[in-house]
């Protein structure tokens, strides 16, 4: 499960950081991405092996005061988010608070820290001894400002899930539920907190499951604020790999043309070899392939009729009109005048792009099987 988030996590910061390069001045991505950036490092830092490296260089106890204001700072930008979409100098001047309110628990969880043996927060939350005023008050303090923070967060994506369609609805749906459990989780371990300050005991078995509870939590929010994204991206990624596959198969039909008509050719926008993986590239060749393809049909159309020939070629099928294509490339080829006038061909049953593809595609498979 934690190889699982951390992989998530770090799929997720690399595609925040990448949005946020694109609009280094957008305040809400900028804040998404600070928050994730927060957030994937605070997980390295609870884990064993960085917890123990970085208590070896600074001291006991250092890895988890490093964590929980990590974590302060997560629940900070994430509330930024909210604000700055709100789009106002009232949102602003409350996130310029809600940042003073950051550093203050952050200040007061740190002096905390620094006021008792550093073997006394070297451990985890479930072995740590809360009868110390300075630890009880360093686990109350942050788990209470994480409560405020992801409670309200929580809300604003609720919020915002009801205004919006899918698929921004679901993945602010997510969201809201996976911050609401962590806020809930938080205000539980809270509660801990106060029964063994007060000299109570918790069951392990209790302390262990709440912990997988913000695990899970966590995986849900992060999968839900990157949902949206990593769907366009897929859908994305299927219109690329469709119109490549496309441009393949209209080659047939784009070859014999254009051996005819060279002139029907337009010219590339680029000819760089990355210009041919871009999305923004094969896009382009798509499209000037189709064109091509209709010019070429639209001059060799005169070309398909006798005079005395009656048929109607928007009723032929494919295979047919391969036929008279290469026989009208022949004629073409051996310098005969046209003997008729410009005719359409292979005409979409619907005016949609789609099916437009659909037609020429047809005949340039009839074309290649007649090869």
């Amino acid at each position: 499960m934690t190889e699982t988030l951390l992989l998530i996590i770090a799929a997720a910061v690399v595609w925040r950081l990448y949005l946020w390069s694109r609009a280094p001045h957008d305040a809400p991505t900028r804040s998404v991405a600070l928050a994730l950036v927060s957030a994937g490092l605070s997980y390295p830092v609870a884990m064993p092996g960085g917890a123990t490296g970085i208590d070896t260089v600074a001291g006991h106890g250092a890895a988890k005061v490093l964590q929980n204001v990590l974590l302060l700072g997560t629940v900070y930008f994430l509330m930024c988010f909210y604000l700055y979409s709100a789009d106002g100098r009232a949102a602003r001047r409350r996130a310029r608070w809600e940042a003073v309110i950051a550093i203050l628990v952050a200040v007061a969880i740190i002096l905390a820290a620094v006021s008792v043996p550093h073997e006394a927060l070297a451990g985890s939350f479930s072995t740590a001894d809360m009868t110390i005023n300075q630890v009880a008050f360093f686990y109350a303090c942050a788990g209470l400002y994480l409560m405020y923070a992801l409670a309200a967060a929580g809300w604003w994506s609720a919020r915002y899930a009801r205004m919006s369609r899918r698929p921004h609805a679901t993945g602010l749906w997510m969201t809201a539920i996976g911050l609401g459990v962590m806020a809930v989780a938080c205000a539980v371990r809270a509660g801990f907190v106060a029964v063994r300050w007060s000299g109570g005991s918790v069951p392990d078995g209790l302390t262990a499951g709440v912990a997988r509870w913000i695990v899970v939590s966590s995986l849900l929010f992060v999968v839900g604020i990157t949902y949206s994204g990593a769907r366009a991206r897929i859908t994305a990624t299927r219109l690329w790999l469709r119109r490549r596959r496309d441009h393949r198969r209209l080659g047939p039909l784009w070859q014999l043309l254009t051996e005819i008509y060279p002139e029907s050719k337009l010219r590339p926008a680029s000819s760089g070899l990355w210009d041919r993986w871009r999305a923004r590239g094969v896009h382009r060749r798509h499209t000037r392939r189709i064109v091509e393809c209709r010019d070429g049909l639209v001059n060799i159309s005169p070309y398909l009729l006798d005079k005395d020939d009656g048929t109607d070629l928007l009723r032929l099928e494919p295979a047919e009109l391969a036929n008279r294509l290469r026989r009208a490339a022949t004629v073409i080829q051996q310098g005969e005048a046209a003997p008729g006038q410009a005719v359409p061909l292979a005409m979409p049953s619907e005016d949609t792009r789609d099916e437009d593809v659909r037609q020429l595609i047809a005949v340039s498979e009839a074309l290649r099987l007649t090869t």
